[in-house]
């Protein structure tokens, strides 16, 4: 059965000024959802606090010190885009826990697959350093949580629109986690160049396919179909974890891509192709209410069993040709491309 996963704790992390990570974002998801009906064709799983060693398996005691000591100010600015408040330190805890036990509930059968509704974001959080609007690392907690489970490799699929430096650092030299990334380069964080493998001991479990302005749902799918999915079955995942940010969605507040729910719902469809279909989607980016609503709707349609509806067939952006070309001739000697 498809679980989901929302908490109204994940509202209480507010901005005491004008942000685009606020609450209304999670909040549209989840209305968008019951009122589809979709909500209650799944299975809700309550979300649950993260433990110290989860935390620890990613992040410095000094990073979940900081947080936690936010929980006593009314306000904390940490860097120039990542606020706390009093609940932002359990916020982040529970949305932390809240990936973590949905990737262990896929993993092990109880769920066949899952959607989490979190925030605060998490793949730009380092081990050290709470940073773009996150807090802590959810996928990267709920990967390592998983290979503490049982999973002997683990798949992180990262399509929002920023790259998730956070994550990418939390595996740089583990060749037991693949991390694949599409994002507008270059851009914020700065991180994610096709020439970024891995680490020494983990070459080619990287792979970052960096797009400009006004690539969409055929350069996803194209990155797909030539690059992740070749890579991911020589990988064998027995699970894979999703940085769903929907800020590569035409419209977004933040970004220049052009991903439609069409091919949000195609690029999901794909990925349960994978590790026998256990898959999780987590929130992360995402900042046009009615565009994450309606992206995150198409891909639970999918997780539910529903058709994905077709996607736009465009020729690729000139541009976007060239990056997959590079991302092929660098990935090849790693991957059976």
């Amino acid at each position: 059965m498809t679980a989901v996963l929302f908490d109204p704790a994940f509202v209480r992390h507010r901005p005491p000024y004008p942000h685009p990570e606020h609450p209304g974002r999670a909040q549209a998801i989840h209305d968008r959802l019951r009122a589809r009906g979709l909500w209650e064709r799944c299975r809700e799983v309550a979300a649950r606090p993260a433990t110290r060693e989860e935390l620890s398996a990613i992040h410095t005691e000094e990073l979940i010190e900081t947080v936690e000591a936010t929980a006593h100010r009314d306000f904390t600015q940490l860097d120039p885009d990542t606020y706390t408040v009093r609940d932002s330190a359990q916020t982040a805890s529970l949305a932390a826990g809240g990936v973590a036990e949905l990737a262990c509930r896929v993993l092990d059968g109880r769920e066949e697959n899952a959607f989490a509704i979190v925030r605060p974001p998490g793949h730009h959080a380092e081990r050290d350093r709470p940073m773009g609007f996150c807090l802590y690392n959810n996928v990267a907690v709920a990967a390592a949580a998983a290979r503490r489970a049982g999973a002997r490799r683990v798949l992180i699929v990262d399509w929002d629109l920023h790259h998730g430096n956070g994550t990418q650092g939390s595996f740089w030299d583990d060749p037991d986690v693949l991390y694949f990334s599409t994002h507008q380069y270059p851009f914020y964080p700065g991180s994610g160049a096709i020439e970024e493998v891995g680490g020494a001991s983990a070459r080619g479990r990287t792979i970052n396919v960096p797009w400009s302005p006004g690539c969409g749902d055929a350069e996803f799918l194209a990155a797909f179909d030539r690059i992740l999915l070749p890579a991911a079955r020589a990988f064998e995942p027995d699970l894979v974890l999703v940085s769903s940010g929907f800020d590569a969605a035409e419209g977004d507040l933040l970004g220049e891509l052009r991903v439609s729910p069409a091919g949000y719902a195609r690029m999901t469809r794909r990925l349960q192709e994978l590790a026998g279909g256990r898959l999780v989607l987590a929130l992360e980016g995402g900042y046009n209410l009615e565009a994450i609503s309606l992206d995150a709707e198409a891909c639970v349609r999918v997780l539910l069993g529903e058709e994905a509806p077709d996607a736009s067939e465009a020729p690729l952006l000139p541009a976007a040709a060239s990056a997959l070309d590079r991302v092929h001739s660098i990935q090849k000697a790693f991957w059976p491309l």
